[in-house]
């Protein structure tokens, strides 16, 4: 497949680009600064700002799929603004593009813990989680929201479990829907590579069209 992926040089993207490239897909990343990525067989680097619709519609324009592990920065001031920013004209930009498929790479925020009772909104969440990521986790969470709502693209938003890491990879995963996924009593946790596993999965074989899942490590 020809594969548009923006976010291609962050935690989660690079892994995405690493999976796509090892299964033989074309991959298109956009970047601002093209410098940032090693040439790999397979890879073309696109010039293009993510906060700009119609230069992710350049860009992304032909592609069979758009994979999108945005995030502006967890230091970033004005996380919350510009993540919603970035988002929309990502969304918006696919459409402008004529690409009917895009995968988000969300936050495991929005997942549900009890009915009604989101990650993001717990006391558990604020305590342990940085302050300076919470915006982010927020943004995410209202991203979701938004995305749900567009019935133009063919969408699908992948959360992480609560636990993303380096980690060893299984070449496995369980799949969850708007549950928080757990092992045991303690939230479940999953190794990037494996997350990336699972993104190529679903944008080979869709089974979560317009629709949100998570995943994690075998249990």
């Amino acid at each position: 497949m020809n594969i548009a992926l923006i976010g291609a040089t962050g935690f989660v993207g690079a892994a995405v680009l690493t999976t796509l490239l090892q299964r033989g897909h074309q991959v298109t990343a956009l970047v601002r600064d093209p410098s940032k990525l090693a040439p790999q067989p397979g890879l073309t680097a696109a010039v293009a700002d993510a906060y700009d619709a119609d230069a992710i519609a350049a860009a992304v324009r032909g592609h069979d799929a758009v994979v999108s592990a945005f995030n502006p920065g967890w230091n970033d001031p004005t996380l919350y603004d510009n993540f919603m920013r970035g988002s929309a004209a990502i969304e918006r930009g696919v459409e402008l593009g004529g690409v009917r498929r895009l995968l988000v790479v969300g936050g495991a925020g929005s997942l549900f813990v009890a009915p009604g009772v989101q990650l993001v909104d717990t006391p558990e969440f604020v305590d342990h989680v940085p302050p300076n990521i919470v915006p982010g986790a927020q943004a995410a969470r209202d991203a979701l929201n938004t995305l749900r709502a567009n019935t133009t693209l063919d969408w699908t938003f992948l959360s992480p479990p609560a636990m993303l890491g380096q980690g060893e990879a299984t070449g496995g995963y369980r799949v969850g829907g708007e549950d928080l996924l757990m092992d045991g009593d303690k939230p479940a946790g999953i190794a990037v590579a494996d997350l990336a596993l699972a993104i190529a999965d679903e944008i080979e074989q869709p089974r979560h069209v317009r629709a949100r899942f998570t995943v994690a490590s075998p249990a």
